[in-house]
């Protein structure tokens, strides 16, 4: 094989090796998410501010605080403050958010120094969404809800903006 063949050949061998840009990625993108549920309706996170996924189980009440704090629970020795994220939407109640907490889940979250644990009816599992796929114009979503919305997939998942949510001044103490 003579030279300017090799050169060609370690030319496109480079260029196959590259790592993609985000801006060579465009409409083929994706987002990670976990998909999970309150009430009857199905919602999701992007899973980079999600650590893990934990049965609710022994917490405490905590007095004086808003509604949406469910109380703390003790995780590996670490003291986790529980957010009920039916209550902060103010989402209706349903037989899946009732009062009844023996199957409902934690998923831990952490951004910039704030861990928290958010409370939810049950959990479906991790799945891959085309960015291109999300609905970000929805004239009908009102309240909190609309606040941290990022989209709605084709199948009626609600992606909401953890990140965002987390730095709400509403959750944060003295913020």
């Amino acid at each position: 094989m003579d030279d300017k063949k090799k050169d060609i050949l370690r030319a496109r061998a480079l260029a196959l090796a590259k790592t993609p840009r985000s801006e060579d990625i465009g409409a083929d993108q994706t987002i990670e998410v976990l998909e999970f549920a309150l009430g009857n309706e199905r919602y999701g996170f992007e899973t980079k501010n999600t650590n893990e996924v934990h049965p609710l189980r022994m917490y405490t009440s905590l007095p004086g605080t808003p509604p949406f704090i469910l109380g703390i629970m003790n995780l590996r020795g670490q003291i986790l403050s529980i957010f009920d994220l039916s209550r902060f939407l103010e989402l209706p109640l349903t037989n899946g958010s009732s009062s009844d907490d023996t199957n409902r889940k934690v998923i831990v979250a952490r951004t910039e120094g704030l861990e928290l644990g958010i409370l939810v009816d049950s959990v479906f599992g991790i799945k891959r969404i085309k960015t291109t796929e999300l609905e970000t114009s929805l004239p009908s979503l009102t309240g909190r809800q609309s606040e941290f919305l990022s989209g709605v997939t084709q199948d009626r998942i609600t992606i909401l903006n953890l990140e965002k949510l987390l730095r709400n001044k509403d959750i944060i103490v003295g913020g």
